[in-house]
């Protein structure tokens, strides 16, 4: 490349500006007040049978804290909520992060300053997950305030840790759907069609785990003689079990299986001979949990990496004169 035709200056001089405004915007529209309302309305009512189920626990329970996020009882946990609602925030964050400059005739005067494509993308990018990060920060908070409220009984320092590894993963979750929402947001040029593609892709993910079966049934038919016992066959759970965790919500439930749920041993089949001298029930230790979900939560934020390099290669080649 000739020396003259050089970008001078740091690629990501003006990231921090970007940032800071796309935030401000964020956290002042409506938009997202209806988004905040959406995701604490939707938790509350698990939250309330939760602690109502919780209620006849003894306090000798050590992680009746994390048992604010899974206890089902008669409704869904919080942390199904989670999974089915922060991808619809992160979808209405991201859906007309660029295409809504192009719409307002803005993207090319903000990038006739001394900024360049990558600060903005950047940026924006930060600004949402800076954003869905407070939002599930508050929403943590509110969990752990009124649990010990309610329930009185201080949490453990174990408790406290796990909850927050969860909420880290929780935020890794929202950076996929974020940057799948930037990527559709760079492809359509009307936000109506990103968000309507980024809404179809939400329904087949939650849709996946029932397709994944059916396609490793497919792969791997399962043995008659072993389904007529009532086993399953290995090979094909295998299959289903590898296809269902392509979808990033699989993987996020897992996690929060590992994590907030101290007696998993394993996220996948287990054989006899991993069940001997195991106590039933015993927790394991916080490290253990965590090696469990290691491998989940890198496929998150690899997910998120591959998503906004896709969009930013996409970005770097498209037209934005006016």
């Amino acid at each position: 490349m000739p020396r003259d035709a050089r970008r001078e200056g740091s690629p990501w001089q003006g990231v921090g500006t970007v940032a800071l405004k796309e935030m401000a915007d964020h956290l002042s529209s409506a938009r997202m007040r209806v988004l905040e309302w959406l995701m604490i309305l939707t938790a509350v009512i698990p939250f309330y049978g939760a602690v109502e189920q919780l209620r006849n626990t003894t306090a000798e329970d050590p992680f009746l804290l994390l048992k604010l996020f899974t206890v089902t009882g008669s409704r869904l946990p919080v942390v199904s909520i989670l999974g089915f609602v922060v991808p619809l925030v992160a979808i209405g964050l991201g859906f007309d992060a660029v295409n809504g400059e192009h719409n307002r005739r803005t993207l090319s005067r903000i990038l006739s300053q001394p900024i360049y494509r990558d600060a903005l993308l950047m940026g924006k990018f930060l600004a949402g997950l800076a954003t869905l990060s407070i939002s599930l920060l508050c929403m943590w908070l509110l969990v752990v305030g009124f649990g010990l409220l309610l329930l009185g009984v201080p949490p453990g320092a174990e408790e406290i840790g796990r909850s927050l590894v969860f909420m880290l993963c929780t935020i890794a979750y929202a950076g996929v759907w974020l940057a799948l929402a930037m990527l559709y947001s760079i492809i359509f040029r009307s936000p109506a069609t990103a968000a309507l593609v980024a809404l179809g892709t939400w329904i087949l993910v939650l849709l996946w785990p029932v397709l994944a079966e059916a396609i490793a049934n497919i792969i791997a038919p399962p043995d008659p003689r072993l389904q007529v016992l009532g086993f399953p066959t290995l090979a094909t759970l295998q299959w289903s079990q590898g296809l269902a965790r392509l979808s990033p919500n699989q993987l996020y439930l897992e996690i929060v299986q590992a994590i907030l749920s101290p007696e998993t041993r394993s996220l996948g089949p287990m054989f006899l001979d991993q069940l001997q001298g195991m106590v039933r029930g015993a927790p394991l230790p916080f490290s253990e949990s965590l090696a469990i979900a290691w491998p989940q939560a890198v496929a998150l934020i690899a997910g998120t990496i591959v998503l906004f390099s896709a969009g930013y290669v996409i970005f770097q080649r498209q037209e934005v004169r006016a």
